[in-house]
């Protein structure tokens, strides 16, 4: 009886232990399972990442080692529409884009403008920057030419009216209008600190200081992102209360100190926000250098680069401009933006600047290296933006 019972107390036993060791390897083999799967996650995230980053790298690659250099120093330009040839001078100069003015909207509604924009990128091989003044109040051609209708308020008026709330409905306002008609870049938001209601540039400006103005930037560029619209912060290195350059050569004789603790400090909020590019003005800023129109100044450009670190694509303002025109050529201005650092022209002269570049790569004046550097940028912009 005593050795029935104690057999039975050792089947028991081992029950229970081969109970609790299959539940263990359960565990074990759950706990495995889940690492398993945790990492084959992570290594597929990390995968997609990578993927996404090449992606845009080997669009711009792919686009690029197809590119004569023509075709490239034609990406240089963002060319305000011609009166006559708008779809020959795309395919006859390879243009990078072309900006919007009254002429090309006036009389026009949003679908005939539309029908337009279409026929320019369908007749250029690589898609094109489609670009229009819009920062709102005084200027906006979508507002002045009733394509939009209520206008695009200034970005004093839209705070005065709603907050900062207003600023980014603005913006997503505009993102739809955009999207709809296929314009990417708005040129804007005007970085410019400006606080005296009796300067040009005033009513152009958010009217704060330079924290004011900072935050501003931030939001607006954050909120351009989000909605997949180009973003140009101008007109570096700010305007302040200096007078129009689109009527004269202007001078700004403040000194390197002010612009560092003052104007500076909205590009920098915009460039660490993800800013896609920045507009150079034509004043001469004797601080930096005093010998030429800071849109054709190595100084200056080297102070973006190199003191604000931005990487993104630099731009001159409308070489039409009085500011530059009364000082240079057309031709020898488009050469001299370039060798300053720019990496896109708004002009309407390319067809005599492109010609005039390309002589000046073939007797080493300009590099190729330094070519490609631009159309590298110039492309990934594209390619973000969803263009290529």
């Amino acid at each position: 009886m005593k050795k029935l019972l104690l057999f039975s107390l050792l089947v028991l036993a081992s029950v229970v232990t081969l109970t609790a060791c299959g539940s263990s390897e359960k565990k074990s083999s759950a706990s495995s399972h889940s690492t398993t799967t945790s990492k084959s996650t992570t290594t597929k995230t990390s995968k997609e990442d990578t993927s996404e980053n090449k992606s845009v790298k080997e669009k711009v690659k792919q686009t690029m080692d197809g590119m004569s250099i023509e075709e490239k120093v034609g990406q240089l330009f963002m060319a305000r529409v011609p009166e006559a040839n708008q779809i020959a001078d795309i395919q006859q100069y390879h243009l990078g884009g072309y900006l919007l003015f009254d002429r090309d909207m006036e009389g026009k509604g949003q679908s005939d403008l539309k029908q337009i924009i279409a026929s320019y990128q369908a007749a250029s091989q690589t898609p094109m920057f489609i670009g229009s003044d819009e920062e709102g109040g005084t200027v906006s051609r979508l507002s002045r030419n009733q394509i939009v209708s209520p206008a695009f308020e200034s970005p004093q008026v839209q705070y005065q009216t709603n907050g900062w709330d207003g600023i980014t409905q603005d913006i997503d306002r505009k993102a739809q209008v955009f999207k709809e008609l296929g314009i990417q870049i708005g040129m804007f938001p005007d970085a410019d600190v400006s606080t005296d209601s009796q300067s040009f540039i005033y009513d152009r400006t958010i009217g704060m200081d330079a924290a004011g103005t900072s935050k501003y930037v931030t939001l607006s560029v954050d909120e351009m992102k989000k909605q997949m619209i180009g973003s140009t912060l101008k007109h570096f290195p700010g305007y302040g209360n200096n007078r129009d350059s689109h009527v004269e050569i202007v001078t700004d004789d403040r000194s390197l100190e002010d612009l560092r603790k003052n104007d500076f400090l909205p590009f920098e909020a915009g460039i660490k926000a993800g800013a896609d590019s920045i507009m150079v003005s034509h004043n001469i800023v004797q601080a930096i250098d005093g010998n030429r129109p800071a849109s054709i100044s190595k100084p200056v450009h080297d102070t973006i680069r190199n003191e604000l670190g931005f990487k993104g694509v630099i731009m001159t303002d409308d070489m039409d401009m009085a500011g530059l025109a009364d000082f240079i050529s057309q031709e020898e201005a488009g050469l001299q933006a370039l060798q300053a650092g720019n990496d896109m022209i708004l002009s309407s002269s390319y067809s005599t600047q492109i010609p005039y570049i390309l002589t000046a790569i073939q007797n080493g004046e300009y590099s190729e290296k330094q070519l490609d550097q631009s159309v590298e940028r110039l492309l990934t912009w594209k390619a973000n933006l969803g263009l290529i």
